[in-house]
């Protein structure tokens, strides 16, 4: 299958959640995509992430993950999904929050302050100000993180062009369906 990093996937409005946002259908087993298991997808997201994360302006051109580094880089994406993911539910996050500072700080200790990683980490930490934190959502349709920065907090899906548009479609196509008369 074709792949490329467009604009749509990088729609949670922080790098962290756009690496967390990394595993294409997550819950669903069946269907899941790891886009990080491809070691050439790896290598391109740093790039597509400086022409398209809302974020990577403020970090500049991002080295990618060295091959030593790929297993602590997936282990950090999978602790920033989990605790951002709980805190977004309600659910108790204390020891994830432990869990996520502990990754946070193993990354910045790391000797490549301008890599992917590091940007990563910076951007996790960021997540945690309390202002955006309550901010946190989970798509409706394809269950990404994001930030919903509407004024009224009232954004359903990480992507109105892609998410919204989708799940408005399945509506009316179940309202309008031939056969229910």
């Amino acid at each position: 299958m074709d792949f490329t990093w467009t604009q749509h996937r990088f729609a949670g409005g922080a790098l962290a959640l756009d690496v967390a946002n990394s595993v294409i259908l997550r819950f669903d087993p069946e269907r899941s995509v790891d886009r990080f298991a491809d070691p050439a997808q790896l290598a391109a997201f740093p790039a597509a992430a400086h022409a398209f994360s809302a974020e990577c302006a403020m970090f500049g051109a991002l080295e990618p993950v060295e091959k030593d580094g790929q297993a602590p880089f997936l282990r950090l994406r999978e602790v920033i999904d989990s605790y951002f993911r709980a805190k977004t539910e309600g659910r108790q996050t204390d020891a994830m929050l432990a869990d996520l500072l502990e990754n946070i700080a193993g990354t910045l200790r790391g000797p490549k302050p301008k890599s992917l990683e590091a940007a990563t980490a910076h951007s996790a930490l960021r997540l945690l100000d309390t202002t955006t934190i309550d901010r946190l959502k989970i798509c409706g349709h394809c269950g990404w993180l994001f930030i919903d920065r509407s004024k009224n907090r009232s954004r359903m899906w990480c992507d109105m062009a892609v998410c919204g548009n989708r799940t408005k479609a399945k509506r009316f196509y179940e309202r309008h369906r031939p056969g229910d008369l």
